[in-house]
């Protein structure tokens, strides 16, 4: 029997394996082409963001850490395990047991803490390939690649020019590989990610509309998840604007959902991309929508979320924008506005910026994209002296032509000499008045 369930055997073991075989003779494209067939494998088996899988591959490629985690199931993960000791993981963990001791350790020294990294890993694998398992018995790349090819999509994986790069700052929480429909528009510009409530207001798609329409007059790829409300805002304004406009989907790239948006995402194939992790074939779930915001967070340059409730699916895209270092901006609503509640408590715990103007969030982007650094809480001035309100009695007071003399501008402006003194120094300053022989005249 197994370690990790019964029910499976070696003849269960080489079956899958002649499936994966299988489909790599078939191909021409070498050892290179057996890690993209491989990656689609480990896709059909874990549910996004899966780190177990992801330091696996990350440390054994793909293809030999889908025939080890096989071999696993017939033999236990002690194997896995060593292999993953010997491709360098845990190595940080043994160089901290051996500084703690503050001597030098000898050769069996050196045995004993790599058996202890190798049944450490084995422990954690443990539950992973009980994980795995149901979906490895069934095991069928061939079923995948053909039910992508009926819809007509791309596969993108790391490594190719138009696998987005932001998707690699989730590390092993990263897809192993993307579906695609459109064009490749996710490289190469600025983005930013329009996301919020699917039950919004008028006000709320107003805003939407406004910052969506700033981004596409920026140059900005705009970013959302396809569902009413505040995404299909975002989604309908881009495509007006002319903007490439890209649509993650929860489920897999041949799944539309909501079916009410069935137009409008072919629409956004058309006019932009839509991206899917899942393969063809699965269903949207409530987990795989909250997996899905991470790559709204990790495609985007900047992150703004129009309305979200207290319980909001947007909320849980602005915190992944926030772990990956993202600026994220909240636009502020009615206290009184149910639909606003996640927006002030973003900007009230000071993990969103406020959008004090609709273009906010697309200059941002075009920033940090040129490699500007940007100073948060920088100082900005409220009103400038030329809007001062004792600087225009002052300046009101005057004439053009004809001087006047310093008591005249205050009686004429209500204020003290002092005050008068002080207020025609600041619009001097601005280039507003001028002193003569006979007084103040305004420029």
């Amino acid at each position: 029997m197994s370690a990790t369930g019964a029910g499976w055997s070696p003849s269960d073991r080489d079956t899958v394996l002649g499936r994966l075989r299988d489909s790599a003779v078939r191909s021409t494209g070498g050892d290179e082409h057996d890690e993209v067939l491989a990656r689609v494998a480990w896709s059909t088996v874990v549910e996004p963001g899966d780190s177990d899988a992801g330091h696996l591959v990350a440390r054994l490629g793909a293809v030999r850490s889908i025939r080890a985690v096989l071999d696993a199931l017939d033999t236990g993960p002690l194997e896995v395990a060593e292999m993953l000791v010997g491709a360098g993981a845990g190595a940080g963990a043994g160089a901290r047991v051996r500084g703690s001791t503050g001597a030098a350790v000898g050769a069996c020294d050196e045995d004993e803490i790599r058996q202890r990294l190798v049944e450490s890993a084995a422990t954690a694998l443990v539950p992973a390939l009980a994980r795995w398992r149901p979906r490895l018995l069934r095991l069928d790349v061939d079923a995948v690649l053909s039910a992508a090819s009926a819809v007509g999509c791309a596969l993108v994986v790391p490594g190719d020019q138009d696998w987005p790069a932001g998707i690699d700052d989730l590390g092993p929480h990263a897809p192993l590989v993307l579906w695609r429909r459109g064009a490749p528009c996710t490289t190469g510009r600025p983005s930013v990610a329009v996301v919020g409530s699917r039950a919004n207001t008028v006000l709320g798609a107003e805003a939407a509309a406004e910052i969506t329409s700033a981004a596409a007059d920026a140059g900005c790829v705009v970013v959302s998840g396809g569902a009413h409300g505040i995404d299909a805002v975002a989604h309908r304004v881009a495509m007006a604007a002319g903007a490439p406009t890209v649509a993650v989907l929860a489920g897999g790239i041949d799944q539309l959902y909501p079916a009410a948006n069935t137009a409008m995402l072919h629409a956004v194939a058309e006019h932009g991309a839509l991206l899917a992790e899942c393969p063809p074939g699965t269903r949207p779930s409530r987990w795989r929508f909250l997996a899905r915001n991470r790559l709204i967070a990790a495609l985007a340059t900047t992150t703004v979320i129009v309305e979200a409730g207290a319980r909001s699916g947007a909320l849980n895209t602005a915190n992944h924008a926030g772990q990956l270092g993202r600026t994220v901006f909240a636009v502020p609503g009615p206290y009184s506005s149910s639909a606003s509640v996640g927006c002030h408590r973003l900007i009230a715990d000071r993990r969103a910026e406020i959008v004090v103007q609709p273009r906010d969030p697309a200059e941002t982007a075009v920033r940090l994209w040129a490699g500007e650094r940007i100073v948060a809480g920088a100082e900005v001035p409220i009103a400038g002296a030329r809007t001062d309100p004792e600087v225009l009695r002052v300046v009101d007071a005057l004439a053009a032509r004809r001087p006047t003399p310093l008591d005249e501008v205050a009686r004429r402006s209500g204020l003290s000499l002092a005050d008068t003194t002080d207020a025609l120094a600041l619009a001097e300053l601005q280039g507003l008045v001028q002193q003569g022989p006979g007084g103040w005249t305004t420029t």
